[in-house]
This record gives structure tokens, C-alpha cells and sequence, in this order.
């Protein structure tokens, strides 16, 4: 019949950080390797991105900050996912994350994170690998 829907990922900014270099660098590589991606830019709320997310109607959402407001923001995406009653949608986290937040982003309801340095081919691949397809 049709075609396969692409798997669509939110690529977003939360918090007052400005730099969004790497978010560009990783919307690019999804964009590139066959995903369709939402870039919502700069200084987005979780509010903003789970709006976002849920209009979009997406499988992932990819988190990125250079703030150090991580430990706030990226579990505060998720608490509002699942208050909103979504729990099918993949949140991973990128940016300069200390090693040993990590293991309480991924309590924290983050599936992976991703620090600098690591290629873009291997956040691609988590998200492939990871993604449900869900039922149309």
C-alpha cells in the first residue's frame, strides 16, 4: 500500500542556553540519515517541547544543553509526557553532561545521553534500534 512513515524526531533547545550548534549538527544528521526532524529551536520550556512533540506527533525527542539546567529540564520533559498520558515517545539527551549525572538522567526516564565527542551515526542507531514502531 503506502509508504512507511519516516520515524520523525523533536530536536530541542530547553532553558535559557543559546548555543545551538550541536542541536543543528544532530537535526542535520537525523535529517540526513532518512528521519523526518522538527527543530524548535532556541530557549524552548518543556511545556513548549511537549506541545511540540505531541502536535508533531513524533517517536523521539532528542534534548540538548550546554547550560548545566539538565538535571532539571530533561526529566521535567518527561514528567510532562507522561502527564499528558504519552508514553510511547523515545527522550534522549545530548550537551556537556557530567558522567555522573548521567545514570540519574536515565532514572530520570532518559533513554540515552549522548556527550561531546560522541558521533552522530552512533545517536542515529540508538534511536533506530530503540524507536517502537507504533500502530497508524
Amino acid at each position: 500500500m503506502g509508504e512507511e512513515r519516516k520515524t520523525r524526531v523533536l530536536v530541542a533547545k530547553p532553558g535559557l542556553d543559546g548555543h545551538d550548534r550541536g542541536a543543528k549538527v544532530i537535526a542535520r544528521a537525523f535529517r540526513d540519515a532518512g528521519f523526518e526532524v522538527i527543530y524548535t529551536g532556541l530557549r524552548q520550556t518543556p511545556e513548549m517541547i511537549v506541545s511540540a512533540a505531541i502536535q508533531e506527533d513524533v517517536d523521539a525527542i532528542g534534548l540538548s544543553c550546554l547550560s548545566g539546567a539538565h538535571m532539571y529540564l530533561f526529566p521535567h520533559v518527561v514528567k510532562l509526557l507522561r502527564e499528558r498520558g504519552v508514553d510511547d515517545v523515545l527522550v534522549f539527551g545530548g550537551g556537556t553532561i557530567p558522567d555522573d549525572d548521567i545514570p540519574k538522567l536515565k532514572e530520570a526516564g532518559i533513554t540515552e545521553v549522548f556527550t561531546p565527542g560522541t558521533p552522530t551515526s552512533v545517536a542515529i542507531d540508538f534511536v533506530r534500534n530503540h524507536v517502537g514502531r507504533r500502530k497508524r
